[in-house]
């Protein structure tokens, strides 16, 4: 018997990579067991198969499964943790990638490269955007415009994926592909645990040593002044930059072999919302960062940086009641859409309704896709028109 178990035992672990991740990508594999290694738990299961009743070895396939559960515990984070996140996108988004319709194991297709390599990887069943090697790689979005793209209002949001406390992305905020190098802009480096401003200081925040894990993070630009977000804390607030923004650089790399840095759902909009005003003139404001998941009406934990404003609007003008409408892009089908916009207007009520607003000051509707206000034919567009406009009454 124990010899049938020391042999099964062997298959078994030369099966199971050393990586427990999910992150599969053409050309890449993850990290191996040595033969020393593989000695070492050889002896070690054999051990355990002998001392515990039962067979209680985890399966290679669990161990995907709780890893995937560690790395997506963060984005499941509620809204109650939010509470005071106070970042506001920019009105209209200029460059979205979701990472649709990409190829495992190919360049990112909305994306030019300075140096190094990069590709498409997959992990838990989604795209992703992974830096694969210990040497830095450095990528710029492919804008329409080569000059400079970013107005004097400006926000940028991407999640990033952390795996180990030195895993850095290097930010610049001028496209080094296609613009020239201005040295009135600092680099910024941010980490799980400080985020860093060439000439401007380190800002340092209590590490979340779960790893891994994804992060949201949030640029806000104010003609002189920068705020960075990491998760929902504001860590960076400078009053005067010291230079112009024309575009968007991001550099990063594994800090140890196999252990990934990845990115995903990037966002730079332009312009910069203030409710009252907008209410005042329009009678109404539309916004874009109120934010989903695919296909549902589950508020993402971003968008309470928008509700947050709202609620605090609602609060300081007793006399403001609206009605809420949700708006979808024209994926899927028509009906669908219909159903879901409604939903997700329901969904953004119940939260400001949570917070203590009266119920009766706000009223819903879904109109789907029917009122699009940008082109259904670039991910930009589908990205303006997935909104939730707020119609004052």
């Amino acid at each position: 018997m124990k010899r049938i178990i020391f042999i099964l035992s062997i298959i078994l672990l030369m099966a199971i990579p050393a990586e427990s991740q999910s992150l599969k990508k053409m050309g890449n594999k993850l990290k191996q067991t040595t033969s020393k290694e593989a000695e070492q738990q050889v002896n070690k299961t054999i051990d355990d198969a002998f001392n515990k009743s039962g067979d209680q070895a985890q399966t290679n396939n669990d161990k995907v499964n709780e890893t995937a559960s560690t790395a997506t515990a963060n984005t499941g984070a509620t809204q109650e943790l939010w509470t005071k996140y106070d970042f506001v996108p920019g009105d209209t988004v200029i460059f979205e990638d979701l990472l649709a319709n990409e190829q495992n194991g190919e360049f990112p297709s909305k994306w030019d490269l300075k140096t190094g390599n990069v590709e498409i990887a997959e992990l838990n069943g989604e795209s992703v955007i992974n830096f694969p090697s210990t040497k830095n790689s450095e990528i710029v979005p492919l804008m329409k415009e080569k000059g400079d793209y970013l107005p004097e209002k400006f926000t940028i949001e991407f999640d990033a994926y952390f795996t180990e406390f030195c895993t850095k992305f290097e930010i610049k905020l001028y496209d080094v592909v296609n613009q020239q190098k201005n040295p009135d802009l600092p680099r910024i480096i941010i980490s799980p645990k400080d985020i860093f401003i060439y000439n401007k200081g380190k800002t340092t925040f209590d590490e979340n040593k779960n790893y891994p894990y994804w992060q949201h993070i949030a640029i806000s630009f104010n003609i002189r002044s920068l705020k960075i977000y990491f998760g929902e804390e504001r860590i960076t607030n400078i009053p005067n930059l010291g230079g112009n923004p024309s575009g968007f650089s991001i550099l990063a790399s594994q800090c140890h072999e196999g252990n990934a840095a990845l990115i995903k759902n990037i966002r730079i909009a332009k312009g910069s919302m203030n409710l009252y005003d907008r209410v005042m003139t329009d009678g109404k404001f539309i916004t874009n960062g109120i934010r989903f998941d695919v296909g549902k009406a589950t508020l993402r934990p971003e968008s309470m940086g928008v509700i947050n404003q709202i609620y605090k609007l609602m609060s300081e003008h007793a006399d403001l009641s609206f009605s809420v409408e949700g708006h979808t892009d024209s994926d899927g089908n028509e009906a669908a859409n219909q159903k879901l916009s409604e939903e997700r207007a329901a969904s953004v009520k119940k939260a400001l309704v949570e917070k203590g607003i009266a119920a009766d000051r706000l009223s819903t509707s879904g109109l789907g896709e029917s009122q699009p206000i940008d082109t259904n034919n670039t991910p930009e567009g589908k990205a303006n028109n997935r909104r939730v406009e707020f119609i004052k009454i």
